[in-house]
């Protein structure tokens, strides 16, 4: 069965101008400007005020609405991230080789050393807008950004760097691991 239609407001910040123009949506914040492309989506998405997005779907059935409060979450995502962003920690976990690893390159290339005492240097590079640090404490960094997505994909890209090959997963668990998000 076709619903008619569906339309979901999302209010924007105080400290956030947003612009939309043919569902590209671009949010300049005090941190900094993110913009998205929604061209994939047969949706409308326009400013209704000046404090308020109407995203609208018309004539769609039950899986084609969820798109509707997929895009508002994702802009909900882009205000937090131009406002406060986001930070992963990660923590390294070994049992007897203790992993080493090396941030260069003001936070944009992390090289892992010395994982289950391999020679075998595992490099990641971090995407375009997000950096890694050590946070303070030992065998602990984190990855902040402004973007979820890069910030995410950037923490899944050093948990995958360190999965274990050949050997049982359930004794063998050493590797980096996203302890807070």
């Amino acid at each position: 069965m076709k619903t008619i239609q569906c339309l979901q407001d999302v209010k924007i910040p105080d400290d956030c101008t947003v612009s939309v123009k043919s569902r590209i949506i671009r949010v300049v914040g005090p941190r900094g400007t993110l913009v998205r492309n929604f061209k994939h989506l047969q949706i409308d998405v326009r400013k209704i005020a000046k404090d308020t997005i109407r995203v609208e779907k018309w004539f769609s059935n039950r899986k084609e609405l969820a798109a509707v409060n997929t895009i508002c979450s994702h802009i909900q995502n882009m205000f937090v991230g131009v406002q406060r962003g986001f930070r992963y920690k990660m923590k390294s976990v070994y049992a007897h080789f203790p992993i080493n690893i090396a941030i260069s390159e003001a936070g944009k290339k992390v090289e892992i050393r010395n994982f289950l005492g391999e020679k075998y240097i595992r490099t990641v590079m971090m995407p375009e807008g997000v950096t890694a640090a050590n946070s303070g404490n030992k065998d602990e960094y984190q990855i902040d950004g402004n973007s979820i997505e890069a910030v995410s994909q950037a923490a899944a890209r050093i948990q995958q760097s360190t999965s274990v090959k050949n050997k049982d997963i359930r004794k063998f668990l050493d590797g980096i691991y996203i302890s807070q998000e």
